[in-house]
């Protein structure tokens, strides 16, 4: 029998879970672990507080010692790096229910090893971790930070990163387009030319500069500062959302974020900060902040006016940026009907 109807949700849809991948001493945080612990264990901890679950995935060796509140799950498991927004499953529904599908993760482009995080989904399947097994994608190179969804049918990405180099060669655009409309149950895939943030290794994923949000509206990243060598990058972007239109054709409502002060890592360079990459849960948006009251309370504002029946929760996310990323690319939302042991 034909299952129909599948789609690729939004995230602002049901979930209840989140995945989590634990910051230890054989990754690239062990210089500074116990900053990043306490970053991760705010996060751990707003999302409990807002009414879901964690499942934390991370060696035995030093998860296993770790105090955590009620509704986090350790799961053992040898991880390379953190950044589960990029490993983890993506979830498709259909009139059967949920599925999960299991895409190729190189370390961005081969940049950095992924051994261990490429193989994430097939071992916590294979451990019934999960109800099922994941659908194999693997012919495929793509990650999950690199794709926004409405749950309509209407997907967003940036050009600059799926074509990157060391991604899916020879694939041409074209096809990795309707490879991914197919996988994903897409009608229309929004292809970002401009845009890209300085020092962001992922080569440009999607949440650091855009959201689709609720109400058929993009949220994206801003700059105002003329001096600021990201405005001619955003304010092209910001004209190029102006002409999308949805799988309906119907143009989209455009809220602006503002891009946070520059910062700097101890070699001088700058890191990618950004608002666009909160996360959302049922109840509650988690945003990062960087220290700057002024643009921190102005993101806030932002996602209130965007998500007004979700509590705007602010997590200091600056041990994040050292290592380039942030809140949304520390976290995979997941149903909990995906997971075994929370059906």
């Amino acid at each position: 029998m034909m299952i129909k109807n599948s789609r690729f949700p939004a995230e602002w849809e049901r979930h209840g879970a989140v995945l989590m991948a634990w910051p230890h001493s054989a990754t690239d945080w062990c210089y500074m672990l116990n900053e990043v612990h306490e970053c991760y264990l705010n996060i751990i901890n707003a999302i409990i507080s807002s009414g879901e679950k964690v499942i934390l995935i991370g060696p035995e060796s030093e998860l296993a010692s770790i105090d955590l509140p009620d509704g986090v799950f350790k799961v053992y498991k040898e991880t390379n790096d953190t950044w589960i927004r990029d490993y983890g499953p993506l979830t498709m529904v259909d009139d059967e229910g949920f599925h999960l599908l299991d895409f190729r993760f190189n370390g961005w482009g081969l940049k950095f090893a992924a051994n261990f995080d490429n193989q994430v989904n097939r071992r916590l399947g294979e451990r019934r971790v999960y109800e099922h097994m994941p659908c194999n994608c693997k012919d495929l190179v793509f990650e999950g930070g690199s794709i926004e969804s409405d749950g309509r049918g209407t997907l967003m990405t940036t050009e600059y990163c799926l074509m990157a180099p060391n991604r899916n060669e020879p694939l041409t655009r074209d096809a990795v387009e309707q490879a991914l409309l197919k996988r994903l149950a897409g009608r229309k895939l929004l292809w970002i030319k401009n845009g890209g943030l300085e020092g962001d290794d992922t080569d440009g994923h999607v949440d650091t500069l855009c959201r689709l949000a609720p109400g058929n509206t993009i949220v994206y990243t801003g700059c105002q500062d003329s001096n600021d060598k990201h405005y001619g990058p955003l304010q092209a972007m910001a004209t190029e959302l102006a002409g999308f239109t949805n799988a309906e054709g119907e143009p989209f409502n455009l809220v602006e974020l503002p891009l946070p002060d520059a910062i700097f890592d101890e070699d001088g360079l700058r890191l990618p900060a950004t608002y666009a990459n909160y996360l959302v849960l049922e109840k509650a948006i988690l945003m990062p902040t960087y220290g700057q009251p002024m643009k921190d309370h102005l993101a806030e504002n932002v996602l209130r006016i965007v998500y007004p029946e979700r509590k705007i929760i602010g997590i200091d996310c600056r041990a994040l940026i050292r290592q380039h990323g942030s809140l949304h690319c520390a976290t995979m939302q997941i149903p909990t009907e995906t997971i075994s042991f929370l059906k």
